[in-house]
């Protein structure tokens, strides 16, 4: 119902404050989704990002070619420019569009388990079941769902890297759960993320949620956007065992540590499929093909 993409504009500008000791330990960060059981991971190969220094979040778009003209432009029957420029870039395109086809892991999207049934649109996806009567659904969006912790520059003389040794990629989207009763006119919905900040954790404690409820409401249901004169409860201050309780709820319909694991598979498969195919359109628009 709710979409992913209304709430992921609030959640970036949203980091959550440390937790009370006595407050429910949050999930842990990146490194903990890229364990051996994690998420599906490619290796980070984005030329057109890792030119930059600071990747896409500084702003600065580097200038892959000379503004430059090398040799007079000319028009075709599209109507549009071609220069020595559109033809180097198209060329680099081709290649990135190979290295990355060589990298993907999964040319079919991965199954979730738990009897979820998937629809697409675009680059929003949504899972539904029926659990006892309810309807879960949870909605995501896996546009800016790539977590920026890529942050080591490359240094001046700095011996490039080998493939094996680049950062990898897993998408961490922002994902809304909505669960529904019969007969009920509102729908109990949840905010929920993926942390990035990683938290330490002591010896015997038990292991953390890989992600976490960042805000609870109750909307209407079907209704397509997040209404904000809706009472909204916000779990940066909440009380560690109603949170527990929420985190129970929510796991006692499917929505657990395995299925955030298979979200963030199904999340990167789709987030690579939609880079290739961002490449090819890109590259037929320069060739103007």
């Amino acid at each position: 119902m709710l979409k992913s993409v209304v709430r992921a504009v609030g959640a970036a500008v949203r980091l959550s404050p440390a937790v009370p000791s006595a407050a429910r330990a949050f999930p842990l960060g990146s490194p903990a989704l890229r364990s051996s059981g994690s998420a599906t991971i490619r290796p980070f190969t984005r030329s057109l990002w890792v030119l930059n220094n600071n990747g896409a979040s500084s702003g600065y778009r580097p200038k892959l070619f000379s503004s430059r003209v090398l040799s007079p432009p000319v028009s075709c029957g599209c109507g549009g420019l071609h220069t020595e420029g559109d033809k180097a870039f198209g060329e680099f395109l081709s290649d990135e569009i190979k290295e990355e086809k060589k990298i993907q892991k999964n040319k079919t999207l991965p199954k979730m388990s738990g009897g979820w049934e998937l629809e697409m649109n675009g680059t929003e996806a949504k899972l539904t079941k029926q659990v006892s009567g309810e309807k879960i659904t949870v909605t995501f969006n896996v546009n800016n769902s790539i977590p920026p912790n890529f942050e080591e520059e490359v240094e001046q003389g700095q011996q490039q890297k080998s493939p094996e040794d680049e950062p990898e990629i897993v998408s961490t989207p922002n994902f809304v759960i909505e669960v529904t009763k019969q007969g009920a006119k509102h729908s109990l919905v949840f905010d929920c993320h993926f942390p990035e900040d990683e938290m330490s954790h002591g010896e015997g404690e038990e292991e953390s949620d890989i992600f976490a409820i960042r805000e609870v409401s109750f909307q209407p249901e079907g209704d397509s956007d997040w209404k904000e004169t809706s009472y909204t409860l916000n779990t940066d201050s909440l009380d560690w065992a109603l949170y527990d309780h929420m985190m129970d709820f929510l796991a006692d319909r499917g929505v657990d540590n395995t299925f955030a694991d298979e979200l963030m598979e199904l999340s990167t498969a789709m987030e690579h499929q939609e880079y290739i195919k961002f490449l090819e359109e890109l590259q037929s628009f320069v060739n103007c093909k």
